[in-house]
C-alpha cells in the first residue's frame, strides 16, 4: 500500500477549500491511502482563556499540567477532530476519528516531566489501528494524545505525531497543511529546499515569523526518517495534473552514481 500522512494545523481547519479536497480525491484515485493527524492550538487557547488558564510554552511545546491536559483532550477529541471528520464527510470521504490513546495507537513517554508536565514523545505507533481503518476504506483522523505504558495520557505536538506516524507507515509523503502556498524565498515559491538551505535562509531572515516552526517541524520529520515532507496550502489545490504544489523539504540530495 502507498500512504500519505497529512498534518492539519488547528489554525487552517476553517480555511480548507473544495480545491484542497479535490486534490485528496485525485490522490485516492491514484491508489494512495490517506491518514490525517491534526492540531488544535487556537481552539485550545480559546478554551484556556475561558477557564482563566494562561497558556505556557517551553521550547515551542505547550507546558501541560493536569487541567491543561483535560482541556486539550476535550478540545482535540471533542471539537477539532469532529470538525475535520465532518469536513471530510461533507466532501464524500469516509473518515473515522481516533484518539491517539485509543488502542494504544500512539504509545508515548514523558519528554521532561519537571519542565513540560504531561507532554510526551511517541515511542511506538500501533499501525494495526490504521490498517484496520484503511482496510475498511476509512480515512483515520488522529488526535495527538499519546498514552504511556501505565495508562497516563500525554499531550503530543501534532507535527511530531505526524512525523512518527509517517515513519511507522513508511509513507511516501508527509504533508504539512498551512494557510500559505509553501516557503517563499526572495518573493518566489521554492519548490524544494534542503536542510542546509533552510538553515541558511533562516539565518538570513528570508524564512521568518510563523514559517520558521513549520520548516523546522518539516526538517524534524525528515531527520526522523520520513522520506519526503511538503509544506502545502489548504486553501487551494496542492496536487493537480500529477504535480505537487508547495515546498518539498529534504535532508540532503540523494547520491546518484
Amino acid at each position: 500500500m502507498r500512504y500519505i500522512v497529512i498534518k492539519c494545523g488547528g489554525s487552517v481547519l476553517d480555511e480548507l477549500t473544495s480545491s484542497f479536497f479535490t486534490s485528496l480525491s485525485k490522490l485516492e484515485d491514484l491508489g494512495y491511502k490517506l491518514v490525517f493527524v491534526h492540531g488544535g492550538g487556537p481552539d485550545i487557547n480559546e478554551m484556556l482563556e475561558l477557564m482563566n488558564v494562561k497558556p505556557q510554552f517551553v521550547h515551542g511545546l505547550r507546558r501541560t499540567d493536569e487541567q491543561t491536559l483535560k482541556i486539550a483532550e476535550m478540545i482535540l477529541s471533542g471539537q477539532t477532530n469532529r470538525k475535520l471528520v465532518s469536513k471530510l464527510q461533507q466532501h464524500q470521504f469516509s473518515a473515522i476519528g481516533i484518539n491517539g490513546s485509543d488502542g494504544k495507537c500512539l504509545q508515548a513517554d514523558y519528554i521532561n516531566r519537571e519542565e513540560l508536565g504531561h507532554v510526551g514523545e511517541i515511542i511506538k505507533v500501533n499501525t494495526q489501528i490504521f490498517h484496520l481503518a484503511m482496510n475498511g476504506s476509512y480515512i483515520p483522523v488522529v488526535t495527538p494524545i499519546g498514552i504511556t505504558e501505565d495508562g497516563q495520557k500525554l499531550n503530543i505536538n501534532a507535527d511530531y505525531a505526524a512525523a512518527e506516524v509517517a515513519k511507522a507507515l513508511h509513507a511516501e509523503q508527509c504533508l504539512f497543511v498551512t494557510n500559505v502556498d509553501g516557503v517563499f524565498i526572495e518573493g518566489s515559491l521554492a519548490s524544494r529546499l534542503s536542510k542546509e538551505e533552510v538553515n541558511t535562509y533562516i539565518a538570513k531572515g528570508e524564512i521568518s515569523g510563523g514559517m520558521i516552526p513549520k520548516v523546522q517541524s518539516a526538517l524534524n520529520a525528515v531527520e526522523k526518517g520520513v522520506e519526503s515532507v511538503m509544506i502545502v496550502s489548504g486553501k487551494k489545490a496542492f496536487f493537480e495534473n500529477g504535480k505537487w504544489n508547495g515546498t518539498r523539504i529534504f535532508q540532503k540530495e540523494p547520491i546518484t552514481i
